[in-house]
């Protein structure tokens, strides 16, 4: 059995926060139809104009909102938070490819609904994850990498019992976990520091658990974590 677990020092900063997670069983993430999921994530992109409210980039709310939480805990020089860096690629025109199949989804929820959202390999887990604030020592080799780079003490991570497997909450994902054409549990995540914005929130959890299961068939599951429901169980036999 694997839990997920948002400890305490994360609700001291964020007790607002909201997290959804889909849980995806026995699913094919395999890599097929590119052409469907590059015009899913192009037509994700063109929506996404609809969060540039401003002419500054950074003053547009979805990205506003995120700038705030990051100032709330220690990062890394230069740190953003995911849906920034897709928004900003799209700001850009610059073209968002395709990876496979769990990533352009998740990544077209996020651009759709202007919320970070993540996912990682489940069976590469080593005990529960838990989000949490880090040591200062774990383990973390960066997504493309293979040099350590941990993160700082105080810095909010997601973790499990062998490192850190994202890093500044939602900035960057570890090697050892990531999502491949391999995956077939996948622990997938949608994040919400905005609580004006809850409604679009669990539309989009449940938009993002719609097209895993149309797309990629397999079991799925979604829960929302708060401050009042901090962990649940991720994997065992008996979950579904």
């Amino acid at each position: 059995m694997k839990r997920f677990i948002i400890e305490d020092d994360f609700w001291s900063l964020f007790p607002g926060a909201r997290n959804g997670i889909v849980i995806c069983r026995e699913i094919d993430n395999s890599l097929r139809d590119v052409e469907k999921y590059q015009e899913m994530l192009q037509q994700a992109g063109e929506e996404a104009h609809s969060f540039f409210q401003t002419e500054e980039f950074s003053s547009n709310p979805v990205i506003a909102v995120w700038r705030e939480a990051f100032q709330k805990f220690k990062t890394k020089k230069g740190a953003r938070s995911s849906i920034e860096a897709l928004l900003k690629r799209v700001k850009n025109d610059n073209h968002i490819s395709a990876i496979n199949p769990l990533v352009d989804i998740y990544n077209s929820i996020s651009l759709r609904y202007g919320l970070p959202c993540g996912g990682e390999d489940m069976d590469a887990f080593e005990g529960d994850i838990r989000l949490t604030k880090a040591v200062g020592n774990e383990q973390f080799i960066p997504l493309g990498s293979c040099e350590n780079a941990p993160p700082y003490e105080g810095e909010i991570v997601y973790k499990d019992d062998k490192g850190a497997i994202c890093r500044c909450w939602n900035w960057r994902e570890a090697q050892r976990t990531m999502l491949t054409e391999n995956t077939r549990n996948a622990f997938l995540c949608v994040e919400l520091v905005d609580e004006a914005r809850i409604d679009e929130f669990n539309i989009a959890l449940n938009e993002l658990a719609r097209l895993v299961s149309k797309n990629l068939g397999g079991m799925v599951k979604t829960q929302v974590l708060d401050i009042k429901n901090r962990e649940t169980i991720v994997l065992s036999n008996e979950m579904i």
